[in-house]
């Protein structure tokens, strides 16, 4: 993520862990406090031809103030996405990009700050095999960090894909540039406890 005067915006991340995708959202669902998803724009596989698709969704600004609460982020003023997808038999690849623009506050001075949040996607769809036959053994077998995102009712939500992958890229401790957290001095209240038993020793013979 960058600064829009190109600045860093924090500790530099690496690339997430398709365990932590999985555990922010199983299905690429996240939904706001009132239940409905934040923001959703589903696509039928079906639509994806032998040469791939590709598709560019922009947020609208109740879009954009719903994504906020979701990422609990000060606001969100523009926000966009662009996918490639394709189909390899039951598997459908996903990548693509998303962009925000972020409000957010300085954890140490509270002093707003903007951010622009440009966030790679790639992921894994394929339905899951039906039980009882050889294709489900071997799916069940498999770690949660082997298992593509599981393909319900043959439709992918592409506005549910870039809300997960733009919270992973938000910068979870913003700080102003320059500004470090430093930890309040504690007083002391009087002698150190061991203090006596120190002096008790050094008069020992």
């Amino acid at each position: 993520m960058t600064r829009k005067d190109g600045r860093p915006g924090g500790p530099a991340k690496s690339a997430p862990a398709k365990s932590a995708i999985k555990s922010a959202s199983a299905k690429f669902a996240p939904r706001s406090a009132a239940g409905a998803p934040a923001w959703s724009v589903p696509l039928k596989v079906d639509a994806i031809s032998d040469t791939g698709l590709s598709r560019t969704i922009e947020a609208g600004p109740e879009i954009c103030a719903a994504v906020a609460e979701l990422a609990e982020v000060r606001a969100i003023s523009s926000l966009k996405a662009t996918f490639d997808l394709s189909r390899a038999g039951d598997v459908v690849h996903v990548t693509g990009r998303v962009t925000a623009d972020v409000g957010q506050n300085c954890v140490v001075t509270l002093d707003p700050l903007e951010f622009t949040v440009d966030e790679a996607i790639d992921v894994l769809f394929a339905a899951v095999p039906e039980e009882g036959t050889e294709a489900h053994d071997v799916h069940r077998r498999k770690t949660e960090e082997e298992l593509p995102e599981p393909l319900i009712d043959g439709t992918i939500d592409l506005g549910a894909i870039a809300c997960e992958f733009l919270i992973l890229g938000i910068e979870p401790y913003p700080r102003k540039p320059g500004v470090e957290f430093s930890p309040p001095e504690v007083e002391s209240d009087g002698p150190h406890p061991f203090a006596a038993l120190a002096a008790l020793k050094k008069n020992e013979p």
